[in-house]
């Protein structure tokens, strides 16, 4: 009795979502998929890795990620079909994401998150742990820095975040800000936020 060695069959999500991102990677030569095409790949990746109970290490979001697609938290599954809509990231809008470990630390690290647009630089950051359940990133943006034309306006405390800080360490992720990750990949990672937001970053 021979063995099966046919290759796993790619799931149809991953490939729709891979082929956005080639798109992105090939500077807009390549066509992307229609945004409801990547809204419902999203939900399909989000469903699979709860059914499979999928989880990801935080050695695999370590790095610098670009905002590239995003849907508002109406984006959900209604009786298997796909609602809600969303959008790809304009070039001229750089957002970035970005995680650090910290040293000698289990699930833990820095955050870092930055618009820019034109001349203008908003840029926050603050801690972050990663306590592997769930897949779930807690975080909490407590300092931030503004600048225009490279010269740098503000560089100090984010208010929001003043009190938090304090009880960072204590808080459980539910409590804080957070991130949901469903799909983790070496060229783009996916997740849904505490406020229900989709979003899929690309490695840049």
């Amino acid at each position: 009795m021979s063995s099966d060695s046919r290759p796993t069959p790619i799931p149809t999500y991953l490939e729709t979502l891979s082929h956005a991102v080639a798109a992105f990677r090939e500077g807009g030569d390549r066509p992307r998929p229609s945004t409801q095409a990547v809204v419902d790949a999203l939900l399909q990746a989000e469903k699979a890795a709860r059914q499979q109970h999928i989880t990801y290490p935080f050695a695999a979001l370590i790095g610098q990620w670009r905002l590239y697609f995003t849907a508002p938290r109406s984006a959900h599954q209604k009786s298997g079909v796909s609602q809600g809509r969303g959008w790809y990231v304009p070039q001229f809008a750089l957002a970035q994401i970005s995680f650090l470990a910290e040293e000698g630390e289990v699930g833990a690290g820095t955050i870092g998150n930055q618009i820019e647009f034109g001349s203008i630089l908003f840029k926050l950051q603050g801690p972050l742990k990663y306590p592997g359940k769930k897949n779930l990133l807690g975080f909490d943006f407590t300092q931030a820095e503004f600048s225009i034309l490279g010269k740098t306006l503000y560089r100090g405390k984010f208010q929001t975040g003043k009190t938090r800080q304090q009880n960072f360490e204590q808080s459980p992720v539910s409590k804080l800000p957070f991130f949901a990750f469903f799909l983790v990949t070496e060229n783009f990672i996916a997740a849904r936020g505490r406020g229900g937001g989709l979003a899929i970053w690309v490695r840049g």
